[in-house]
């Protein structure tokens, strides 16, 4: 089982941890996340791993250029 780490605007994949320790981890801080948030952010895929939808670097710029875009939830086709 490996925690896949991606883009929520772009879909680009931004990282993978693939130590199953991590999981239980506070170091994550998943545990700080309201069952809401946690919802919205992390999926569990069929293929055993764990999705966290993160934003890369290049839509985080974006976002500080464009504040309006926060209210789109994926506005790069």
């Amino acid at each position: 089982m490996a925690i896949c780490y991606y883009c929520r605007h772009c879909g680009t994949a931004v990282g993978t941890l693939e130590d199953e320790e991590l999981l239980v981890s506070p170091q994550l801080g998943f545990d700080q996340l309201t069952d809401e948030e946690q919802q919205q952010i992390i999926h569990y895929g069929s293929d055993g791993h764990v999705h966290v939808r993160v934003t890369c670097d290049h839509c985080e710029e974006a976002l500080e250029r464009d504040p309006e875009l926060h209210d789109l939830d994926r506005w790069i086709q």
